[in-house]
Order: C-alpha cells, then sequence, then structure tokens
C-alpha cells in the first residue's frame, strides 16, 4: 500500500497538478491539506473518475482536509467528535485499506505570542487525548499531513534562523514526543534517518532551489504500520514547474506483511 500526504495549497489552483500527480505515482490512499474549499465544492467526481473514493472536511476559502482512497473507504469522521469543538477544518478520518488514517492540518502557530500559537497547542493536546480515548497504539493507525512542525533541527536548513520562532519551538516539538511516547513513529525517519531532506519551502527567495527547507510533512504511524514499511521519499519533482504548491507530497510504501530489513 503507498500512502501519501501533500498540502495542495489550494484544489482550486492545483486540481490539474494532482490529477496528472495521482496518475502518475499512483498512490493508494492521499491525505490532502488545505483544499481551501467547502464540501459542496469539492471535486469528488473528478477523483471518483480516477478510481478513488473520497472524504473531505472543507470551510471554504481557508483550511480544508480530505483522504483520497482506492483500497476502501470506511467510518469516516470529521473533527474531533465530541471530545474537541474546532473551529477549523483541520482533521477528517477514514479507515483504508485496514488501517485507520487521518490527514491532518495542524494550526501554523504564526509566532509564540500569537493567540494562533497557543490555539495550536490546544490543538495538539486535543488530538493526544483523542487518539488515548479512543484509539490504541496496537491498531493499524497513520496520523499523516501538515504538522507545522520540523521534530528535530536535523528538519530545518538553518536552525539559528528559527530560534524563537513556531515549528521549532520547545512546546511544539514536545507534543509531538508524547505522542512518540503514546505510541506514534515518525515514519519517514525510519527509512531515511538523514538530515537536510524537506517537504516544505518558502516561495520567496529561490528557497527550493537553494535547499532552504523544512520537513514540516509527516506519517506518524503505528508499530503494526511501521514494521510494514518497506519505501519512504519526497517527491520534489511536484514542488517543480508551473504553480506548484509549497509543499511536497511525502510518500510511504508498506508491505502486505511485516517487512524484513536492517535497522538503518
Amino acid at each position: 500500500m503507498r500512502i501519501a500526504t501533500w498540502n495542495v495549497n489550494s484544489l482550486n489552483v492545483r486540481l490539474p497538478r494532482v490529477e496528472e500527480w495521482l496518475a502518475d505515482v499512483q498512490p493508494d490512499v492521499v491525505c490532502l491539506q488545505e483544499t481551501k474549499l467547502a464540501d459542496e465544492a469539492f471535486p469528488a467526481l473528478a477523483f471518483g473518475a480516477l478510481g478513488y473514493e473520497s472524504v473531505h472536511h472543507g470551510q471554504g476559502r481557508w483550511n480544508g482536509v480530505a483522504i483520497l482512497s482506492r483500497v476502501g473507504l470506511e467510518d469516516p469522521l470529521h473533527g474531533f467528535g465530541d471530545l474537541y469543538e474546532d473551529p477549523d477544518a483541520r482533521l477528517v478520518w477514514a479507515t483504508c485499506g485496514g488501517i485507520r488514517i487521518a490527514s491532518a492540518y495542524v494550526p501554523n502557530g504564526r509566532s509564540l505570542a500569537d493567540d494562533h500559537y497557543r490555539y495550536k497547542l490546544e490543538w495538539l493536546g486535543a488530538l493526544r487525548r483523542l487518539l488515548a480515548e479512543t484509539r490504541s497504539p496496537d491498531e493499524p493507525l497513520v496520523v499523516a499531513g501538515d504538522w507545522n512542525i520540523a521534530p528535530t533541527d536535523a528538519d530545518v536548513w538553518n536552525p539559528a534562523r528559527f530560534v524563537g520562532a513556531t515549528h521549532v519551538s520547545e512546546p511544539e516539538r514536545a507534543e509531538i514526543a508524547a505522542l512518540e511516547a503514546w505510541g506514534l513513529t515518525d515514519a519517514f525517519r525510519v527509512l531515511q534517518p538523514e538530515g537536510g531532506l524537506f517537504s516544505w519551502w518558502d516561495y520567496r527567495g529561490g528557497s527550493f532551489h537553494k535547499k532552504e527547507g523544512l520537513r514540516i510533512d509527516l506519517h506518524l504511524a503505528s508499530q503494526p504500520v511501521i514494521d510494514r514499511l518497506t519505501f519512504a521519499t519526497i517527491d520534489r519533482n511536484a514542488r517543480k514547474g508551473k504553480l506548484p504548491s509549497d509543499h511536497a507530497p511525502v510518500i510511504v510504501d508498506l508491505a502486505d506483511r511485516p517487512a524484513e530489513r536492517s535497522t538503518p
């Protein structure tokens, strides 16, 4: 099974590129973020024509998350259920190919003094509670998406440039660590332990060509999923060309059964 996550930064703008990418890369499940569409405007028929069932949680011009699946899509859930009332459309769930999958668009935070940063930490805390109360780390589980957090300095092109900024602050990274302590693992890092591999680059200043990016798009997965990992990559080609998103898709492949591999 191939599971991808991609912040597309507006499906209105990026739909032809997404359709072309789906045909080329052939993912089985895709978690999309920042669709920036209301539910009634989501192009479910276009994705259906490509063989994908879909669920979308949107609110119009901002945010919006979706899951596309060609291996089944069951038990969809928008947001946090009754646990937490999120003012934004940032989380959607479905079971695809026997794996419980979430597409997550974690709040940006803006700055450490901003109310949006407090909302970010509150949102992450709600996610931890939801997992603790409704899921188990012993089940196949993936929470994939734009986390707006670089887990370590190895995920930042120049850590000195981000001192005192969001995406790298200790409380944000502590939330990732808490999810890992609960039973999730950064799937990409299992197979790609080296630093300097990024999934987001600012549009300004030629950041992509200068390799000045952040790795903030993650698959956090439970051990039954990690045991099946065979491949992980960031598709930099999707960040090139005309009207790209500022994010590149991140892809992980799973075997049908636990994979045999040496520990990096």
